[in-house]
This record gives structure tokens, sequence and C-alpha cells, in this order.
């Protein structure tokens, strides 16, 4: 079957989102906003939910193309699925990340989406990791990622810390994505955050006119 390769140094990729992920003492935060974009000028959605749960604590957010990105996630959960039936346990969250490190790099011809996953597990605890365009994998204690996470570096470099409360965690991501959002046209609508801890998963949603303001905006 012939293929049909993408030039990604034509045009740089429009990631049109905020995304983060950090990790706090017994567990970790991921989050989104939830507006999605085409060609980072049009707003297609504002209620779309880039924090997607892949296995039972474990989730990923995307930036990118979102169909790339919806591709990719679909066949993840179904290997993660069929690994979690032949080992008779609960797959790693690393295990995660290397399954969507593999699909984005045999795929690198064709794909313009990142991911980050996060989650809980026996052997490591909480963990975040980076998928990046082309398929490089990066643990880190703390990332953002999207067109609104050029806003926010300085905020995550200077507030976050590594052994936070569940509760200063959810405040530092929820202020790190109101901060975006405020600054980042493709960027906005509701904020959607899942804490994973050893006891299960906690699902939060902060409206955006619930959001903190830094700014008149």
């Amino acid at each position: 079957m012939e293929k049909h390769y993408t030039d990604s140094r034509a045009k740089a990729v429009s990631t049109g989102t905020t995304i983060l992920a950090a990790v706090f003492d017994g567990g970790v935060v991921i989050c989104s906003d939830s507006r999605a974009s085409i060609g980072g000028e049009y707003v297609s959605s504002k209620t779309i939910n880039k924090v997607i749960q892949v296995h039972d604590r474990i989730f990923c957010c995307m930036a990118g193309s979102l169909a790339d990105a919806q591709a990719v996630i679909k066949t993840a959960k179904f290997h993660l699925s069929f690994h979690s039936v032949q080992m008779e346990s609960p797959p790693l969250v690393i295990a995660a990340a290397s399954v969507l490190k593999e699909l984005c790099y045999q795929n690198k011809e064709e794909l313009q989406a990142g991911f980050m996953a996060a989650g809980w597990d026996k052997k490591k605890g909480p963990q975040v990791y980076v998928v990046s365009l082309g398929g490089m994998l990066v643990s880190q204690s703390v990332t953002i990622g999207g067109s609104g996470s050029t806003y926010i570096y300085g905020y995550v470099d200077a507030k976050y810390k590594p052994n936070m409360s569940k509760e200063e965690c959810l405040q530092f991501a929820t202020n790190a994505l109101a901060l975006a959002m405020g600054r980042d046209n493709v960027s906005g609508g509701v904020a959607h955050l899942v804490v994973i801890t050893e006891t299960g998963v906690e699902h939060v949603v902060v409206p955006g006119d619930k959001l903190p303001r830094f700014h008149d905006e």
C-alpha cells in the first residue's frame, strides 16, 4: 500500500491547547483546557476533554492533530487492555508510555501529535512521562505542553515543588491553566483535572468563570 508522508518542515505544527502533568506527594495531577481549534485560528469546540483514561490508573493528554492523537490513543488502549489480560495485572505507567512512544516512532513521518502519560502503579508510585513528536520518551516530575505552555514556563519553574500536597498541586495546576488560558487565544473553556493516587482516581472540572484571574481580560 502506498504511503503518503507529511513534510513537517513545511509548516510548524500549531497545537492550540494547554496541557500539564505534575507529581505530588503520593500521586499525580494531569490536566488540560477544553478548547479545540483548526489551524490554530478557528475554535471548533469549547468542550473537548483532552485528558483520556487509557487504563484504570493511567491517563494521558494530547497536543497537536486531534485526529492523529485520537487514533494513537485508541490503539494504545487496545494494546494495554490486551497486555493486562496477558500479565493478569494492571499495566505499569512506563508500559503505557512505551506503547505511545512506539506508536509515535513507528509512524513519525505521518503523525503530528505529542502526548503526556501520567499515573500510579505499585512498582514506582506516581509518574509522569512525555512522548514528544517523533517518539522520544522522557520521565519528568512536571511537564507542560501545547501553545499555551509558552506563557507559563516561568510560573511553573518558580512555583512547582516536588513534595506538594494534593491540594497544593491542584491549586498549582489550576493557576497554571488559568494563566495560559488568559493569554493564549486558542486555549480556553473549562479546566479538566484528574488526580491519580493509590486509592483511586478523582475528576475535577473548573468552569471558565470560576478559574482564578491574575489580570484584566
